[in-house]
């Protein structure tokens, strides 16, 4: 029972999985790049881009922290939020976190073949994203492994997550 973040790099369906976890939990769900959103009226990619990463991670550390959370919440939170500031420790203080996995090859095709596009990948594709997502990836997995428990994201389902949780979905 509690708070469930979810972690991981962009791509691994933190918000999707999240969706359906909640659901499935009879949970409530919160995007915190949409609480953000919501908080400055614009989108990230406007904010990240009109301010710089800098501001941009002070204010989602700061989203995170003060954001007023429903007992039994699922959370999906940016891809960078756990390796900035004590993002991360204050997550597994204040609830469980769970790190979705997958391999720099997987994120890549699901990133190439999204609805949505990622300022940060502009033109990337192939080969190139697959050096940018291993790279960034290098850089973040120290904070990612720092989750309460790490589910490999292939073959994800609900009940899978759900049990990565300590917890039966209905």
């Amino acid at each position: 029972m509690g708070l469930i973040f979810l972690v991981g790099f962009m791509g691994c369906g933190k918000t999707s999985w999240g969706r359906k976890l909640a659901t499935g939990l009879d949970y409530e769900f919160i995007d915190l790049d949409h609480a953000l959103e919501a908080h400055v009226g614009c989108t990230v990619a406007e904010y990240f881009a009109s301010h710089g990463e800098e501001s941009f991670r002070k204010l989602e550390s700061e989203i995170l922290k003060t954001t007023d959370y429903p007992t039994n919440t699922i959370v999906s939170t940016g891809g960078g939020l756990p390796c900035f500031f004590d993002n991360m420790d204050w997550m597994n203080s204040n609830g469980q976190t769970l790190y979705i996995q997958l391999s720099p090859k997987a994120l890549a095709n699901r990133l190439e073949n999204a609805k949505t596009p990622r300022p940060v990948l502009q033109g990337k594709k192939g080969d190139e994203l697959v050096e940018f997502i291993e790279y960034k990836l290098a850089e973040r997995e120290g904070f990612y492994l720092k989750a309460t428990n790490t589910v490999n994201g292939i073959d994800m389902s609900v009940e899978k997550l759900a049990d990565a949780a300590g917890l039966k979905a209905s």
